[in-house]
């Protein structure tokens, strides 16, 4: 884990900044859906003040999530075609076929990718149950607290700086169009030394969405445009869902027990600003 120290971050978008995400998938990629459909409009722009949390480098990963299923009993990613169906997701079902687990197995060779096909409850019961194996209470982050991890305090749109660049982030621009190793692209890593926050895969929070039932998702994943990739981006999907883009990581109250230092390189709340976002 790394520890994310207290104080203020920018979180949210302002006007000029939503329309920059909507500009990049329409620029890149000719594709006004975010636009027509409003996705970027409920990213408030607002200052928020945070106490010291830890959380994880690396996304949970199959060869970690396995020992949960097989020490806890606790039933293994899978989803069947006909609940895959009654998702009304715009992937068939053959999508997930390469990420059922078959018993208490992860599909071969994806040990190290991040763990996917999980609901909200069951990514929750993974960090409880690791929290009391290691002796520290672990959870799911806030949207807020997975924000600053992502973007620092200054801002910024992605973890890196204001400029998208594909090369940074696994998401539909360049492929594979499936998960990765974890950690697989280090020049995309946060202020904070925190892998794989754009792109890879959505992650669960603890924050309720503003629909019944339903929890906020950041990130964006391997089959995501630009847009939906920045920090600030937001999406609430329902708590049951087991999604192929869906996967998670812990977090906790304070500086836990083991967590690194934050080896933060962004610039703190108050000092020089990122540069302006750039126009397209």
């Amino acid at each position: 884990m790394v520890v994310i120290p207290a104080g203020p971050f920018i979180m949210g978008s302002t006007r000029s900044e939503r329309d920059y995400g909507y500009r990049l998938d329409e620029t890149l990629h000719n594709s006004a859906t975010a636009r027509t459909y409003g996705w970027f409009e409920t990213e408030t722009r607002q200052t928020v003040e945070l106490p010291t949390y830890s959380i994880d480098r690396l996304l949970v990963t199959n060869e970690q999530y396995q020992r949960f299923v097989t020490g806890a009993a606790h039933p293994a990613p899978f989803v069947d075609e006909a609940t895959w169906k009654s998702y009304g997701l715009i992937h068939p079902y053959k999508t997930a076929q390469r990420f059922l687990w078959q018993e208490t197995s992860f599909p071969v060779d994806r040990g190290k990718h991040p763990v996917v096909l999980v609901s909200h409850a069951d990514a929750a019961a993974f960090c409880a149950w690791r929290g009391k194996r290691e002796a520290r209470p672990l959870r799911l982050p806030t949207e807020a607290e997975w924000e600053k991890a992502a973007r620092g305090t200054d801002g910024r749109a992605f973890p890196w700086g204001n400029e998208f660049d594909p090369t940074r982030l696994n998401s539909f621009d360049r492929g594979p169009y499936d998960t990765l190793p974890v950690g697989s692209y280090p020049r995309g890593v946060s202020p904070y030394g925190v892998h794989d926050m754009a792109g890879m895969v959505f992650e669960w929070t603890a924050t309720a969405g503003a629909r019944p039932g339903t929890f906020m998702v950041k990130g964006g994943s391997w089959d995501d445009l630009p847009g939906v990739t920045r920090s600030a981006a937001r999406h609430d999907r329902p708590a049951a869902l087991k999604h192929v883009l869906i996967g998670f990581r812990c977090a906790a109250e304070g500086a836990v027990r083991g967590a690194l230092p934050s080896t933060a390189t962004g610039t703190p709340a108050g000092g020089p600003q990122p540069p302006p976002l750039p126009l397209r």
